[in-house]
């Protein structure tokens, strides 16, 4: 069956929007084709620096023939609505439609909608054109006199269509001033020429000795392949950087991977310093020695075959880094000479939010907050203070000023520098922290004290104002933040109840139902453990393993049926009377055995749970629970709940209220699904 190639061939495209350019183009072009009557066996897209293409294999020659029934309004309906049935169905007059009769609905307008199929090469070269006019790039541009808009000036359009065994024909269309054709060219300085391609599979070996390498995946393995030999001869290991691995993939067409070197003299900045200069400003990897030491090494990743094996190009990275690794270190020596305290007054010239003062009002926040919060996780609250008083000071300093992914660590390395305790230079990092689901939690009482202050300062501060998350939105990452306060308390097994106000209290449980669902958690057992009230993350966390434990059990799962058998006798008894059993209230008539053995065990039950509730045994709690298995499946066996004697009836309603309210001490077990 006949194929589609599509490459649209332009400037350099930037890295960063490479990888869904191209997933966007196969996205557009399939729905269209799909949308048309027109289906394919497979499809895949590519890209490199100036090129996006698409193979699309297994259409046919062209989209079958339909037939289709609209079905419209009823006879004698009103003209606006036959109007509306007549555009939609494509017909001129009501006569053009047939009329049909329902014995409910009565007579009403049915339209045949006969459309003969299109030859495929007409319906993509009205297709393509329309793909590459509304191409959803982040950000376009126009050139020359044209009104086509593209990422980058547009070169050459590549369109052909056929079969393995004939010459494909040309998709005749235009983008303004480009028409296309079977044209592409290879790479910018090895192999400039242009060249004409017929099929997918001439074209990708053409462009490969065209020195360029279509798949960007490949072009990443090339890369790193590389980079790990060059490293192992020399006894090193390359520092991976996924995200700029992929980056250094989207900037060459044609990778080929050298190293170069610095000064070991610069080795006396921090590495971070040195590791984030090299990658930002020169797209290098650096490497390690055999001691796990950072080696004056680098590695960056050229788009050419140098004639003189890389000498120039390796010698010109050098200089460059050399350039940046000076300034960062004279960065750092400058910083280092001013005590971080002396840049806090700096700090109220920069505005954190317009409704929420500067930076240093939110200081003086974090500063009165931290010191309340440091009692209850086991921290001093004269370090909590300094702390929060130095965490922010580094945003104002010449390196974090350069490279503001280095805030916190940078306030560190200083802070130790110049003389303050290792908790405080501690807390001055990780308060930031953590900023994602895999990144460190905080584990030291002063800085856990200070990013907990961090993050309900940020919350606290953003509720008061209104400016919550609103669907997919989120500026100011409070869904991070709240996610953040739920793992320092979880994974650090913090008692620290949430006093918050209420609406955040419930966002807060939001977040927590998304992060236990995302360990596992059944959704239905956190909805049974938290109440509108609950503020304590640890215990909700720890009855929800609890609960999920105890109903994983033979005797956990016939409790909870017991327990809806017994809410459900109580629900119907208590509409027909009239009134709630509290469980509280017995006759003093005697009871039968088996409702004697649950009467005994439910007391005792309700004594346990209470006392293992009160140590925070929620294992023990759940399992004191399932110790009432027994006499519950005795009592539901043996006994008639609604005995004609009104006193037994109401002694043994109040019995299953207290069996109820016992169960509701651990969680609302009516919640839990199944």
């Amino acid at each position: 069956m006949p194929e589609l190639l599509l490459e649209l061939f332009s400037e350099e495209i930037p890295a960063r929007f490479q990888r869904r350019a191209a997933e966007d183009l196969k996205k557009a072009v399939t729905n269209g084709l799909v949308e048309a009557g027109l289906l394919y066996e497979g499809a895949k897209a590519f890209v490199t620096p100036r090129r996006l293409a698409l193979t699309v294999t297994g259409l046919p020659p062209r989209s079958p023939d339909t037939r289709e029934e609209k079905k419209g309004p009823r006879v004698g309906a009103p003209q606006q609505a036959i109007d509306g049935f007549l555009k939609s169905a494509g017909l001129v007059s009501i006569s053009e439609a047939k009329v049909e009769s329902d014995p409910k609905k009565g007579e009403f307008y049915v339209a045949v909608v006969e459309r003969k199929g299109e030859e495929t090469q007409t319906i993509l070269s009205r297709l393509l054109p329309k793909v590459i006019a509304e191409f959803p790039w982040p950000k376009s541009m126009r050139w020359g006199a044209g009104r086509t808009q593209w990422i980058r000036p547009m070169r050459a359009i590549i369109a052909t269509f056929g079969t393995e065994n004939d010459d494909p024909v040309v998709i005749p269309f235009d983008a303004e001033e480009l028409e296309s054709g079977q044209t592409t060219y290879g790479h910018r300085f090895l192999a400039p020429g242009a060249i004409k391609v017929k099929r997918f599979d001439d074209y990708v070996t053409s462009l490969e000795r065209a020195k360029v390498v279509l798949d960007i995946d490949r072009r990443r393995d090339i890369i790193k392949g590389e980079a790990d030999q060059l490293a192992f001869a020399q006894g090193l290991t390359v520092i991976h950087d996924d995200a700029l691995l992929e980056e250094v993939a989207g900037l060459v067409e044609w990778p080929t991977v050298m190293m170069g070197s610095f000064d070991p003299d610069f080795l006396e900045v921090p590495e971070e310093v040195i590791i984030t200069t090299i990658r930002v400003n020169q797209k290098c990897f650096c490497l390690r020695d055999a001691s796990g030491k950072l080696a004056p090494k680098f590695l960056l990743t050229a788009n050419t075959v140098a004639q003189d094996g890389g000498e120039l190009i390796v010698a010109g990275n050098e200089r460059v880094i050399r350039a940046r690794l000076s300034d960062a270190k004279f960065f750092y020596e400058t910083d280092l000479a001013t005590p971080l305290a002396d840049g806090l007054p700096r700090l109220e010239h920069t505005v954190f939010h317009a409704k929420l003062g500067t930076q240093l009002e939110r200081v003086n926040r974090l500063e009165k907050l931290a010191v309340e919060i440091a009692p209850l996780v086991g921290a001093n609250p004269d370090e909590a203070r300094r702390a929060a008083r130095l965490a922010k000071a580094d945003l104002v300093t010449n390196m974090v000023g350069e490279f503001p992914e280095l805030q916190g660590l940078m306030g560190r390395y200083y802070a130790e520098r110049q003389g303050e305790s290792a908790a405080v230079a501690n807390a001055v990092e990780m308060h930031y922290k953590p900023l994602g689901p895999t990144d460190r939690v905080p584990t030291e009482p002063v800085a856990i004290a200070v990013a907990l202050a961090d993050k309900l300062d940020l919350l606290t501060g953003f509720w008061a104002i209104d400016e919550k998350p609103t669907g997919s939105r989120d500026p100011f990452a409070l869904r991070r933040a709240a996610l953040g306060v739920i793992r320092i308390i979880t994974e650090n097994g913090l008692r620290f109840p949430l006093q918050v106000e209420a609406d955040l209290l419930a966002f807060f449980h939001d977040r927590l139902k998304v992060s236990l669902r995302d360990a596992g958690a059944r959704y239905d057992l956190v909805d049974a453990v938290i109440s509108e009230n609950s503020n304590d993350v640890l215990q909700i966390t720890q009855r929800v393993e609890a609960l999920s434990d105890l109903l994983g059990t033979e005797d956990g799962r016939n409790l909870l049926a017991g327990y809806r058998r017994a809410v459900n006798i109580l629900v119907a008894e208590e509409k027909k009377d009239g009134r709630a059993y509290t469980g509280t209230e017995f006759s003093g008539a005697a009871p039968v055995a088996e409702e004697l053995a649950l009467r005994n065990g439910v007391a005792q039950a309700y004594a346990d749970v209470s006392a293992l509730i009160a140590s925070d045994d929620y294992k023990g709690a759940m399992a004191a629970l399932g110790r009432l298995r027994a006499p519950v499946d005795a009592f539901f066996e043996a006994v008639l709940v609604n005995d004609p004697d009104p006193a037994v009836r109401a002694d043994r309603l109040n019995l299953l209220a207290r069996l109820r309210d016992t169960m509701h001490l651990v969680a609302d077990f009516s919640k839990v699904a199944g």
